[in-house]
């Protein structure tokens, strides 16, 4: 007897992939979570654009074109994880483009657009100074999202 899914909360499940390990583990998490409740799937890759000083406008086009390279080499991968798992996925390479915003605001700002149910996000969880120096996008995200957030822990 399958399975049917009647009055699901996520239908739409949104995933932030950096390439990272945790960030592999939150994708896995939010595959589980897609094809248990027969939701949507969008994978985000950020490219923050703002945040490096750069000297010249050469210098500075060689960058943003190999982070968006990179970027979309994350998320085709990532889109081949969800695949061989059953999962037919989106994805959509985002940019930080002010110096006002960052990369939390990027994938909070498509999750409400994409009309997301969830945000699933990876996160160190780490504490004392290198949490102080390194900050957290996963914090931020739970800070101003107003969509409920799915952290998956590093282990």
């Amino acid at each position: 007897m399958q399975k049917q899914n009647r009055g699901a909360t996520y239908q739409r499940i949104i995933v932030a992939v950096d390439g990272s390990t945790i960030s592999k583990r939150a994708l896995q998490g939010a595959i589980r979570l897609t094809k248990e409740l027969q939701a949507a799937l969008l994978i985000v890759h950020v490219v923050d654009l703002v945040s490096f000083n750069i000297d010249t406008s050469a210098d500075w086009n060689r960058y943003e074109e190999s982070m968006r390279k990179s970027g979309e080499r994350i998320l085709k991968e990532a889109a081949a994880v969800a695949h061989d798992a059953g999962v037919d996925a989106e994805t959509r390479l985002l940019e930080v483009q002010q110096v006002t915003d960052r990369i939390a605001d990027e994938i909070t700002r498509e999750a409400k657009r994409w009309r997301a149910d969830l945000i699933v996000a990876g996160t160190h969880g780490r504490r004392g100074l290198s949490h102080l120096f390194l900050g957290s996008v996963a914090e931020s995200i739970v800070r101003i999202s107003p969509k409920p957030i799915l952290l998956m822990r590093g282990r």
